[in-house]
Parts: C-alpha cells; sequence; structure tokens
C-alpha cells in the first residue's frame, strides 16, 4: 500500500462525514455562491456601479424591478447616487470577502508562528510572548481596530493591517495551547532524541497536528473579520466610498430607511448576514468533525 493511500483515505472520511449534515452541505453551497458572484462580479454584474459613465443620477432611489430611461431593469433597485444595488452588492460581496480571507491568512500564519515558538520554547519566551498576547486580548477588538484606521487612514490594505493585528492573538493563544500538548508526546520525544532540529520539529511534527484546530479556529475568525470590517465601513472609518463594501452599502441607505426605501440597507444587510451565518455554519461542522473526541 502507498503512503498516501491511508491519506486519501482519512480525507475521503473527513469529507464524507462532513457531507452527512444537511445544514453544512446548504452552508458551503451559499458560501461558494456568494464566492463565485463576488469574485466574478466584473462579469455578472449589469454595470460597473463605481464608473461615473455608467451611472445616471436621474435613476436614483428607484425601487426594485424599477425601469430606467435607457430601459435598464434595476432588479434590486438604485440608491441614492443612482447606482444598481444588485451590481454595488455584487462589488460589496467581493471587497468584503477579500478583506476576510486576506487578513485571516495573514493573522493566522502570524499568530501560528508566535504560538509555535512560545510552546516550544518555554520559559521566559513563552511567558513573553503570552503576556503581550493577554495585554492584546484585554482591549476590546473593535476599540483597537478604531484606534489604528483614525492613525492610518482608509484603504483595503489599512483594514486589512487593522484587522491582522486584532486577530493575531487568538491564533497564537489556540495554536499555544495545542502545541504544548502534542509537544509532550512520545513521537516529539523520540525526534529530540534523534537530533533533530527545532525547525524540522516544529513544521514537520508538531504543525501538522496542530492543523485541523487552526482550520476551525481560520473559519470563525473569517467571519468576524467580515463582520467586523462591515461594522468599521458602517462607521465610516473602513474603505473608502471608491471601493465600497457591504458595509458602507448599508451605512448609504442608513438615512432612507425611515422614508420607506428599505431596499438600500436591508439588502445588503441580509447578504452580509448570510454570508456570515454560512461561515459560521461551516465553522460549527469543522470543529465537530475534526474533534477526536467525536
Amino acid at each position: 500500500m502507498s503512503a498516501g493511500a491511508p491519506i486519501a483515505g482519512s480525507a475521503r472520511d473527513l469529507s464524507r462525514r462532513f457531507l452527512s449534515d444537511p445544514g453544512a452541505v446548504l452552508a458551503l453551497v451559499i458560501f461558494v455562491a456568494f464566492c463565485v458572484a463576488g469574485f466574478g462580479a466584473p462579469w455578472i454584474a449589469p454595470q460597473n456601479p463605481y464608473d461615473l459613465r455608467q451611472v445616471d443620477i436621474l435613476d436614483s432611489l428607484m425601487p426594485p424591478g424599477s425601469q430606467s430611461f435607457t430601459g435598464m431593469t434595476y432588479w434590486l433597485g438604485t440608491d441614492g447616487q443612482g447606482r444598481d444595488m444588485l451590481s454595488a452588492m455584487l462589488y460589496g460581496i467581493r471587497i468584503s470577502l477579500v478583506v476576510g480571507l486576506v487578513s485571516g491568512l495573514l493573522a493566522l500564519a502570524f499568530g501560528t508562528g508566535v504560538g509555535l515558538i512560545a510552546a516550544y520554547r518555554r520559559g521566559w519566551v513563552d511567558t513573553l510572548l503570552m503576556r503581550i498576547v493577554d495585554l492584546q486580548l484585554s482591549f476590546p477588538t473593535i476599540l483597537v481596530a478604531l484606534i489604528l484606521l483614525v492613525i492610518l487612514g482608509r484603504g483595503v490594505d489599512k483594514i486589512i493591517f487593522a484587522l491582522v493585528v486584532v486577530q493575531w492573538a487568538y491564533f497564537a493563544r489556540t495554536v499555544r495551547g495545542v502545541a504544548l500538548v502534542e509537544g509532550a508526546r512520545d513521537y516529539v520525544e523520540a525526534a529530540r532524541g534523534l537530533r533533530l532540529g527545532g525547525i524540522r520539529i516544529l513544521l514537520g511534527h508538531i504543525l501538522p497536528n496542530c492543523l485541523p484546530t487552526m482550520l476551525v479556529v481560520a473559519t470563525m475568525q473569517m467571519a468576524m473579520a467580515i463582520s467586523l470590517e462591515a461594522t468599521l465601513s458602517f462607521l465610516g472609518l473602513g474603505l473608502p466610498p471608491t471601493r465600497p463594501s457591504l458595509g458602507l452599502l448599508i451605512a448609504n441607505g442608513f438615512d432612507y430607511l425611515q422614508s420607506g426605501r428599505y431596499w438600500i440597507s436591508v439588502l445588503p444587510g441580509l447578504v452580509l448576514l448570510a454570508i456570515i451565518i454560512s461561515v459560521n455554519l461551516l465553522g460549527d461542522r469543522l470543529r465537530d468533525v475534526l474533534n477526536p473526541r467525536l
């Protein structure tokens, strides 16, 4: 039997267990659909809502199903600037997903490195790094992000940096706990007895056994990053108006809610809610599937 056969069989078993839950399958389908719609926005969207040559101010605040003077149908209506809400939400989904994915991956990489070093070195290194983590976690997440964005200003790169700063400590704390358990196992002692290097032990032995837990935490943190980015954009400190996410779209229609023009805020809000719920459901199912006690 080849060495890859047990791994392939384990992967098939995990996939079968994951897909046995109808709720997880539905969440996966919804999330994949949003990814396709968001990243395919330039080809799917009826218009580029941020190209002034394609936007007519005379079409502003039109309800869903209305037609413009040029014959274009606005299936989800338009906002106060005359932008097609369907197109705006497709582009907003792309921005929200990019921010959530990139910030989550960067925070995962940095936090994992810190957690592994703290667990392997122990002593004063572990104490110093964990006190920094405790200090980071003691501040409210939204407060740290707000302060950073006030200092750095608006921009996709800046909000990704702010989200990485507020997320990495969660990964570091979690990975350290798992790595401490794995570091006390016999295979790690055997590797040390063979005089393998510390980097090789960390990356080749301890890290692979931390991956299931890291994957679950990364999924949960991605949902939090999307939610936090939407909150910051709603408050006017996230992305600039030229790169609006779902949070900024919700903020644009907030003043029109009392006048009955609900679609400007409610529709992006429902999309944001669906994305966050689907990601959380995927994380919950991954936690159950990858939990060795279950």
